[in-house]
């Protein structure tokens, strides 16, 4: 039996790690400062792709199927070309013998089925919104107009929508091959004599609906060329990525390639993609010679950006009497939708190495089979296959304490790695290497009032308060920081994890940064700038950082996966000591003196037990006037470096939800909620602050606002923000959040990301809270979202 944890270990515990570094108000690492970007972002003063005006510019509409599932028996788009302002119109079939197929960059198995995707569909239409013709006009609207004077003539298709069904064998068909993508399996331990005669067995299924990402800046695409080149403008988050893409899937050369990823509104993982518009653009701009431009409308967004999460997971659990985990089994039904996306296959395979949680125990096992359907696919969404699996075990977890009569923080407390045991190597095989679960648990309890809110809890249930309280657990870890590239190769991964990063040492003493990671709103500009101050020894305000384009950025992995401060970051600041190290010898020649006769603080170069010094932007200008440079020495300090991490981060925390539930309306409301995240050393805390509530938004959208609805013939039914329900700031709780801090020791810094723990971390917190209220109704599970209506139905 794993030994409870009493107050005063805890407290001793607490006081040997997890609590913050005093911030040093000498550097610039750990201050809190407003965003350098924000100043053009919120006021609108610069380049969205939609801004882009380029001379003779054409718009493009797309005509899209209205059914799940259609043969295509013609297309007639003569009236179409006749309309005023239009320039050209094109099928499918028009373009089939150049569009190529969008890539799947993930094969997960080696006899995985990846369907050629063609960009507009040619035969075939495999989900609603699906392109079947486009219009290119000299203004939008005519545009648009005129895609009702194109006829398309289907033979309609049953649709598949159920994935269980799918799988059987009177199922229609997808694709000619069948309704299965892949079967991924994955053992560690021996799961039979960890279950066999195990005397405790929660067994459980729980529903992932589809989600609908919705950015703040809708997609939008610019292409042109002069003839022998190309250049893209796209709303995306993976330039470099899409230029490879793009090269390979439309034949047009890579150096011939230049794309642009200019501000982008919000991304969250829907603009990590390879998209259909993306490539018909180039191909336009190729056949036309002239300049072209799409940007989606929001119903058409709803419609074709690719979708989030849709899973079933049944999860069972075996545990002692004593509440000890003895193993995990998990068999999941991953919605790949019509087509596998760049990396549609492996996302649920991201959240196979997190379904043990923060907990230890001897067995587990995974198996995930992906599952084709007449949807739009499915891909990465804000925690990518992370936020399912913590919410499968932090829902199963709440489930034992529940059949054992034990608090939900106590079941935890039994189970999880404890402060000593880090670095430690976890049932699913990664190591964990720092964390500090009782540090954030015992912080997040106290910011709560857990004592009393349970108090008031019981005191409720005793009076037949018909508002019940409930209160929801979640004790996470993710894994993010995508790396490194060997482990990513082992698991079939089309690409590697590292980035890359350069520093420009300008004439003046000014600094440009030239960084791979892509940003859509996370505020490496301002980050970036704070790394390289405390490096370099320069002003803040010195220091510019360039991103996005890859005719200046010529090397990157872009931004996702909560990779870019842990991989990006460390890139820059490698770049930084490669700089430090070219001034040095140029420093040394200067002050005539030998390089290890240097010190180098606050940048500048002193010598040891003297005042002769010289500071770095003094020797930028020395570098660039080459007057007097040592034999072997460029007339630049300039300096680029590439990271490749070791390993993943691990971020973790405790999340706390108290929600009053009204059992007479079903009503929901949450009143408290309490985040404590450990993401190592932090660089700005107002960032990781935005990013912990942006991300809890996301999470708790998902637990009780948002779902994709499909009819029975497979229409989507939430196409408009009237249908498809987000919440704005009046639906959301005032947040307490707080940190503790366990450096990473995979990266220089101690950083872990920070991007996506809200959002992995919030969405059982909630759910356990509503099912916590609904105990004593005997509810055991709502589906989400929790919507008044099914709270409702629980009920009764």
């Amino acid at each position: 039996m794993t030994e409870e944890l009493d107050a005063g270990v805890v407290a001793q515990q607490i006081a040997e790690s997890g609590q913050l570094s005093e911030p040093d108000s000498t550097r610039e690492v750990g201050r809190a400062r407003r965003r350098k970007e924000d100043a053009r972002l919120l006021a609108g003063r610069t380049t969205w792709t939609d801004n882009i005006q380029l001379p003779g510019l054409l718009h493009v509409a797309f005509k899209r199927s209205p059914m799940a599932h259609a043969r295509i028996v013609g297309v007639d788009v003569s009236a179409a070309r006749d309309m005023p302002g239009v320039v050209a119109v094109f099928s499918g079939q028009d373009v089939a013998d150049e569009q190529g197929s969008l890539p799947c960059a993930w094969p997960v198995t080696e006899d995985i089925v990846i369907p050629d995707h063609p960009p507009m569909a040619v035969t075939e239409v495999r989900y609603p919104g699906e392109a079947v013709a486009c219009v290119v006009a000299t203004d939008r609207y005519l545009a648009a107009d005129a895609l009702d004077a194109i006829d398309v003539d289907y033979e309609p298709l049953p649709p598949v929508l159920d994935m269980a069904e799918a799988l059987t064998e009177a199922s229609p068909k997808v694709h000619e091959s069948g309704n299965r993508a892949f079967t991924w399996t994955f053992a560690q331990g021996d799961i039979d004599a960890a279950f066999r005669d195990a005397p405790v067995l929660i067994d459980r299924t729980y529903v992932q609906q589809r989600l609908i990402p919705t950015a703040m800046e809708p997609r939008a695409v610019v292409a042109t060329t002069d003839g022998e080149s190309f250049t893209l403008w796209s709303s995306t988050q993976i330039p470099h990525v899409l230029r490879v893409m793009l090269a390979l899937t439309t034949g047009i050369p890579e150096h011939r390639l230049r794309v642009v990823a200019p501000d982008v509104g919000g991304g969250f993982g829907s603009k990590l993609q390879v998209t259909a518009e993306e490539v018909l653009c180039l191909l336009l701009t190729r056949r036309l010679g002239k300049p072209v431009k799409w940007t989606e409308s929001r119903s058409e967004g709803n419609l074709t950006v690719h979708h989030g999460r849709d899973q079933v997971q049944h999860i069972a659990l075996a545990a002692e009497t004593d509440g000890r985990v003895r193993g995990v089994k998990v068999e999941l039904l991953a919605d790949m939708g019509a087509y596998l996306m760049l990396v549609t296959p492996g996302v649920p395979l991201l959240g196979a190495f997190m379904f043990n949680g923060i907990y230890k125990m001897d067995a587990y096992s995974f198996d995930c089979t992906g599952v084709f359907t007449t949807k739009m696919p499915t891909d990465a969404y804000r925690g990518a296959g992370r936020p399912e699996a913590t919410y499968a075990i932090e829902r199963v977890m709440d489930e034992l304490a529940a059949e054992l009569n034990l608090d939900p923080i106590e079941v935890r407390r039994r189970n999880w790695i404890r402060h000593e045991e880090f670095p430690y190597t976890t049932i699913a095989g990664l190591t964990y290497d720092s964390g500090n679960y009782e540090a954030a648990t015992e912080k997040a309890l106290s910011l709560f009032g857990y004592d009393k809110l349970r108090a008031e809890q019981s005191d409720r249930r005793d009076r037949g308060d018909p508002v019940q309280l409930g209160i929801g657990v979640s004790t996470y870890t993710e894994m993010c920081g995508l790396a490194p590239s060997r482990v990513l190769g082992s698991l079939s991964y089309g690409a590697g994890g590292w980035e890359h990063g350069s520093v420009r040492m300008l004439p003046t003493g000014k600094v440009e940064v030239v960084t791979g990671t892509s940003p859509h709103g996370q505020g490496h500009e301002t980050a970036w700038s704070q790394i390289v101050a405390d490096s370099l020894g320069v002003p803040f305000d010195d220091i510019a950082v360039v991103h996005g384009d890859t005719a200046i950025s010529h090397k990157g992995m872009d931004t996702y996966g909560s990779r870019s401060l842990v991989v990006g970051g460390m890139a820059v600041l490698r770049a930084c000591e490669k700089v430090k190290e070219k001034a040095r010898r140029l420093a040394a020649h200067t002050l005539e003196c030998s390089p290890d006769d240097l010190e180098f603080s606050q940048g500048a170069f002193k010598v040891k037990g003297t005042e002769s010094s010289k500071t770095i932007q003094e020797l930028a200008l020395a570098a660039f006037a080459a007057h007097d440079l040592p034999e072997g020495v460029e007339p630049r300090l300039d300096a680029d470096a590439t990271f490749d991490p070791e390993n993943f981060s691990f971020p973790h925390g405790t999340h706390l939800c108290a929600i009053e539930v009204d059992t007479e309306t079903g009503m929901a409301r949450i009143r408290k909620y309490v985040a404590v995240d450990d993401v190592g050393h932090v660089i700005n805390p107002l960032i990781v602050e935005g990013q912990v509530h942006g991300g809890l938004a996301q999470g708790i959208a998902q637990a009780l606002y948002e779902e994709a609805v499909h009819d029975a013939e497979g229409n989507l039914l939430t196409t408009t923000m009237a249908d498809y329900l987000i919440p704005t700031a009046a639906d959301l709780p005032d947040f307490v959040t707080d940190r503790t801090e366990s450096p990473a020791t995979s990266n220089p810094l101690g950083v872990k990301g920070v991007g996506e723990a809200g959002t992995i971390a919030s969405t059982p917190a909630v759910v356990n809270a509503v099912v916590d209220a609904l105990r004593p109704h005997g509810v055991h599970d709502i589906q989400m979202p929790c919507t008044p209506e099914r709270i409702w139905r629980a009920i009764r």
